[in-house]
């Protein structure tokens, strides 16, 4: 498990070098994930660490902090990002940069060295150790989107988005299952292009998925499936009934069924001076 701890802290280290340099003022900036501050989405994949870091190592104390996180929750009638924050104890800017960042660095270290096979819990049910790692990846990658988006700034891509994509595919029928739908019979082909000029390919051995093809920048493939943008605010190339149902509705984390973006909602904002 070795490559989805060190593609973590990679990803973690490159939001880290993105948000060192604010200002305290900067955290209050809302960007274009439902209003949300910079400090929101720190907070929020924070206490998503948090969870993580407990349901590998001390599977009671997970199950003690869901219920003190629910039951503030309802006490207080708050949604869960009002939720997050006030368990957190309202931690603002550098001082929650900080406690983020060392429990990152922890993670990174822990499920580097786990069984990726153990089962951990996770939103009522259970994952592999692996696929929790790599779920805080894509999560730390999405939620980043957001705050690269409202700071103006491109992000520079690398092939660890692969365990994003991977997700992504994996979570096909899991897009459906969860809106009480029946999965297409067909899994769409996928062939995507890495930030490093590789062909990645998927789902290309059986003979009935022709015709159903997904292709493109593996970048906006990952975009769409952790939706961070709308499939019509890329230029993926979608072909085929089962793919464009699929991308209309993807999502690779798991909880409720959510929305995706609409067209033209989330992008990179253009900031004077």
């Amino acid at each position: 498990m070795q490559e989805q701890a060190t593609a973590f802290k990679e990803e973690t280290d490159a939001l880290y070098a993105l948000l060192e340099p604010l200002k305290e003022s900067d955290w209050s900036r809302p960007t274009l994930f439902k209003g949300w501050t910079i400090n929101d989405v720190i907070a929020h994949v924070h206490g998503g660490n948090i969870s993580a870091d407990l349901s590998l190592n001390d599977r009671a104390a997970y199950d003690r902090m869901k219920a003190d996180r629910a039951r503030l929750a309802e006490e207080q009638k708050l949604d869960n990002r009002e939720a997050t924050n006030v368990w957190l104890g309202n931690v603002q800017g550098r001082a929650l940069l900080k406690l983020w960042y060392e429990l990152c660095q922890k993670l990174a270290r822990d499920f580097a060295v786990a069984d990726p096979k153990k089962r951990v819990p996770w939103a009522g049910r259970e994952m592999s150790a692996r696929s929790s790692i790599s779920a805080r990846l894509m999560e730390h990658w999405a939620h980043g989107q957001e705050i690269y988006d409202v700071l103006g700034k491109d992000r520079v891509s690398t092939d660890r988005i692969r365990n994003i994509v991977v997700l992504g595919i994996n979570t096909f029928g899991w897009t459906f299952n969860n809106r009480k739908m029946t999965p297409p019979p067909v899994r769409p082909r996928v062939r995507l292009t890495a930030p490093s000029g590789a062909i990645w390919e998927f789902n290309s051995e059986p003979a009935d998925t022709a015709g159903e093809l997904i292709e493109g920048s593996a970048v906006e493939f990952c975009q769409v499936v952790a939706q961070t943008r709308n499939i019509a605010d890329t230029r993926l190339k979608v072909t085929g009934e089962s793919a464009r149902l699929w991308m209309s509705l993807a999502q690779c984390f798991a909880g409720v069924p959510r929305t995706p973006p609409a067209p033209g909602t989330r992008y990179k904002q253009v900031l004077n001076g």
